[in-house]
């Protein structure tokens, strides 16, 4: 018997891209059993997203995107919009303690696995539902994805240069942050099952979240009236806030953030002190704040004369914040997080031994574990069909003829 903190969850993982996948890893990597239902009709579409292996012609199966959001599942292929497809599904969902469906709204109960139909056949199931925009409300039935949901939620808008259009971050933020969120509300209503016996429908709004991120965006207009303009990077009150480039090239480039007059006079001991540094308009942190592009091009005037890892260990040992920007190189090559063993490896069939995120969380306990790679397409029809829901081969076999089972 395991010791994993979610040992003897067994979760219906009907996710699409990113959040709803995000969702059933994260359970998944604490010990739930999570069974992925795609469609040969209907799979997953981040199967067919980057990146590849250079010069691997694109699979079902060699996706990085798809096998980084998967691991740790059973997979199996069913189609649903065949006669016999729905109510297999549903004898799946009678072993189930919690389903996950990100769809648009509509698509589950075309198939009659909404969530009252599923609760006919299991009373205690958990039901989470991770739509863009909410089940109700006048957006309910558009179409979105998570990058748009980034200039939905105001972020965008206040994220860029003051004279340029909004710039979003590069992700699709509503997604894991929804993915996210469904895990702890799945935990809340397994607790409350714990204690009644009775299941419940979980409905998210993946924009919600996201506007629940930046209360000082929200709060500044409830409380002041006040529309919330793009500064780059810059903040409201700590100066110097702004990034600087590094010797090294473009690509190089040091984080520094100063919130007080302490921090600012560390910073001066790590350049020595420069006759500039002591002009009383940085004196204090109000004249700093107003001066901060002047401060600015003197700051990056020092920092071009080091590598952004230099900056780093001067800044630190100074007690400023300071960190390099790093890349996706940087990021696994980095040695604070390669010590920690956040990054593991595992092998692939299709990709070879990769380098893949570790565990988001350590627990001294319950820890999680990474047990498996991402399943093939249908890897486990014949394990969750026979095994888990005891279907003679003979039965099996004839399914997969009749393309309900792939």
């Amino acid at each position: 018997m395991s010791n994993m903190a979610l040992e003897g969850i067994t979760v219906a993982d009907f996710g699409q891209a990113w959040a709803g996948p995000h969702f059933g890893r994260t359970l998944a990597d604490y010990g739930a059993r999570v069974i992925k239902i795609e469609s040969m009709k209907r799979m997953d579409m981040i199967r067919l997203l980057p990146p590849w292996v250079t010069g691997d012609a694109p699979t079902m199966n060699n996706s990085g995107y798809y096998n980084w959001l998967n691991r740790n599942k059973l997979g199996v292929t069913l189609d649903l919009t065949s006669s016999k497809g729905p109510e297999l599904c549903l004898r799946i969902l009678k072993i189930c303690d919690v389903l996950v469906e990100n769809y648009s709204r509509g698509i589950m109960e075309r198939f009659g696995l909404d969530y009252e139909s599923v609760k006919k056949v299991n009373p205690k199931i958990i039901y989470v539902s991770l739509t863009a925009l909410g089940s109700d409300g006048p957006y309910r039935d558009f179409v979105m994805f998570g990058r748009p949901q980034v200039y939905m939620s105001g972020l965008a808008y206040v994220t860029g240069h003051p004279d340029s259009p909004p710039h979003p971050i590069n992700i699709s933020w509503g997604d894991p942050v929804g993915g996210h969120h469904g895990a702890f509300a799945v935990l809340s209503a397994h607790h409350h099952r714990k204690k009644t016996g009775k299941g419940q429908l979980i409905e998210l709004s993946q924009w919600e979240g996201m506007i629940g991120i930046s209360p000082e965006n929200i709060m500044d207009y409830t409380l002041n009236g006040r529309i919330r303009e793009r500064q780059s990077n810059r903040h409201e009150f700590m100066a110097p806030h702004n990034v600087y480039r590094c010797a090294g090239g473009d690509l190089k480039w040091v984080a520094i953030a100063v919130s007080s007059d302490e921090e600012w006079e560390a910073l001066c001991g790590a350049m020595g002190n420069p006759e500039w540094s002591k002009h009383e308009k940085f004196a204090d942190s109000l004249s700093r704040w107003k001066n901060q592009e002047e401060i600015d091009g003197y700051i990056e005037e020092w920092t071009m004369g080091f590598t952004q890892y230099e900056v780093t260990e001067m800044l630190q040992k100074a007690g400023v914040t300071a960190f390099s920007t790093l890349s996706n190189r940087g990021l696994v090559e980095d040695s604070h997080l390669n010590t920690r063993g956040f990054f593991q490896e595992w092998e692939h069939p299709e990709m070879g031994k990769r380098k893949y995120d570790g565990l988001l969380w350590k627990m001294s306990k319950t820890p999680g574990k990474i047990k498996q790679r991402a399943p093939l397409v249908g890897e486990h029809n014949n394990y969750v069909f026979g095994e888990l829901l005891g279907m003679p081969q003979e039965t099996i076999d004839q399914l997969v003829e009749e393309k309900v089972i792939y």
